[in-house]
């Protein structure tokens, strides 16, 4: 998903913009071969939406990863329509979890993760067909965004987490509707309805054995970064009428379009969005 460290600056407010020397959070082009010994070195979210009518949202959403500096030694994020992001990524060889290999990848990913910066990156991202997911947010990228969103989006921080061959399993019915972005449809947000709990298990980057069971938005980042080892992006699921460029994202939803927030209620703060847009 976009959303961590650098953003460009079209999406940046002025006073944030005099700031040049500071970093600030985003998300997650050839396909590279999982036989092939060795992988580029170059850098999955998901941004949110900017729920209210500040351009912080943009910056602090899903994937806020918008025109951040290349790095040479970082791979490129891969952009949907090339075959590596819809098709199935395979699962890592139990045997070759700890092989300079796979751990060269996880460490590009993390730094392809922070430099973008997003919350979230899938190895497919980077073109490589390997089920592995990276994410991370923290107190810096949230405090980008306005209090009553990140409650109403029951976003917390967490540490960085690195699981390989992920499984997830919903844990309840409870659903949502927020706008996500993506490292891989640059410039575009949609509103994507995801389960509010969720469990995810795998391994760390020892071949350790690692469960999480996440909800809100840590959810729909896990949720978001599976999605992407099967080949599904977010405008798979996207309800079609909500989809827009980021700088549209405060013009009302179209007539019959889902509420934000959780299906059901009005989460607090959301009173701010226009009635008219729903």
């Amino acid at each position: 998903m976009e959303i961590l460290h650098r953003h460009s600056s079209r999406l940046l407010p002025v006073l944030l913009r005099a700031k040049p020397d500071k970093t600030y959070p985003v998300y997650l082009p050839t396909r590279v071969p999982v036989s092939r010994p060795e992988f580029p070195i170059p850098g999955p979210y998901l941004t949110s939406r900017r729920t209210f009518s500040s351009s912080k949202v943009a910056k602090a959403g899903w994937l806020l990863g918008l025109g951040a500096k290349k790095e040479q030694n970082l791979p490129k994020i891969i952009k949907a329509g090339d075959p590596v992001l819809h098709e199935p990524a395979q699962e890592v060889d139990l045997k070759e979890i700890r092989s300079e290999r796979i751990q060269k990848i996880i460490d590009d990913m993390i730094k392809a993760l922070r430099m973008a910066p997003g919350v979230g990156i899938a190895a497919p991202q980077i073109g490589i067909p390997l089920k592995i997911i990276v994410l991370e947010d923290t107190k810096e990228y949230i405090s980008y965004a306005p209090k009553e969103e990140t409650r109403a989006q029951d976003r917390h921080p967490f540490d960085l987490l690195v699981i390989l061959n992920p499984k997830l399993k919903r844990k309840s019915d409870r659903t949502a509707f927020w706008f996500e972005g993506c490292l891989s449809v640059d410039g575009y947000r949609a509103l994507v309805e995801r389960h509010l709990d969720v469990e995810v298990t795998g391994l760390d980057r020892d071949g350790q054995p690692i469960k999480v069971d996440a909800s809100g938005w840590k959810a729909r980042i896990l949720q978001h970064e599976c999605d992407h080892l099967d080949g599904t992006l977010y405008v798979d699921r996207m309800v079609p009428r909500t989809f827009r460029i980021v700088e549209n994202l405060d013009l009302p939803l179209a007539e019959g379009c889902p509420k934000l927030g959780v299906c059901g209620t009005k989460p607090k703060g959301i009173e701010k969005v226009k009635e008219s847009s729903l």
